[in-house]
């Protein structure tokens, strides 16, 4: 993305992005990273159901269809909605790294409207790690994967530990988050909230 802040460049010490052994392989569907997600959870009815699968390196492709419930102006999708989608998929990577990281900075272009009805086509990629800040980008396209962008966003996420989701979030969702038996589930629970 042109003309991103400075927090968004990766400073020169910077190393590549290193995919983790145990990630899932390119074309594998990651999953929602938790159930009542608004981004990737099944369990909102109003979510925007985002399907991510991962790529080659440390990338991924996702896709969400403009729902009725996710208008801003009559007809189209709402920004923060497409937003969300950005954020989402871009979080979304952190699972390649295998690395619990928040939402640090988000800085979006909006090129041109999103119909309801249109199926975003999301491609994300790390670019850079350095110490906690993990640096991505990603493209929104309409039509098709290879089809007009419509957004666009380059992201800054910060690696935390677990501490963060216990200190900040309600008890009763980090205890059910804690207590799934599935120790995959419950890694992915703690994720990509801010």
């Amino acid at each position: 993305m042109s003309g991103s802040s400075a927090a968004l460049q990766p400073p020169a010490e910077a190393g590549k992005p290193v995919r983790h052994p145990d990630a899932p392989a390119p074309g594998e569907l990651l999953g929602a990273h938790y159930e009542h997600c608004f981004g990737c959870g099944p369990g909102q009815s109003h979510g925007l159901h985002l399907e991510a699968r991962a790529g080659e390196g440390v990338s991924l492709t996702a896709e969400f269809t403009v729902q009725p419930a996710h208008q801003g102006a009559p007809g189209l999708a709402h920004g923060g909605v497409l937003a969300t989608a950005l954020d989402e998929t871009l979080g979304s990577l952190n699972w390649l790294l295998r690395t619990i990281a928040v939402t640090g900075r988000l800085e979006t272009d909006f090129v041109r409207p999103v119909p309801v009805g249109t199926t975003l086509y999301l491609e994300a990629e790390v670019t850079a790690v350095h110490g906690r800040k993990i640096y991505s980008t990603a493209t929104g396209r309409i039509g098709g994967p290879d089809g007009p962008v419509a957004v666009r966003a380059d992201a800054l996420f910060i690696e935390v530990k677990v501490d963060h989701f216990i200190d900040h979030g309600r008890s009763e969702e980090i205890q059910a988050a804690m207590n799934d038996p599935d120790q995959i589930r419950r890694a992915r629970a703690f994720e990509v909230n801010p």
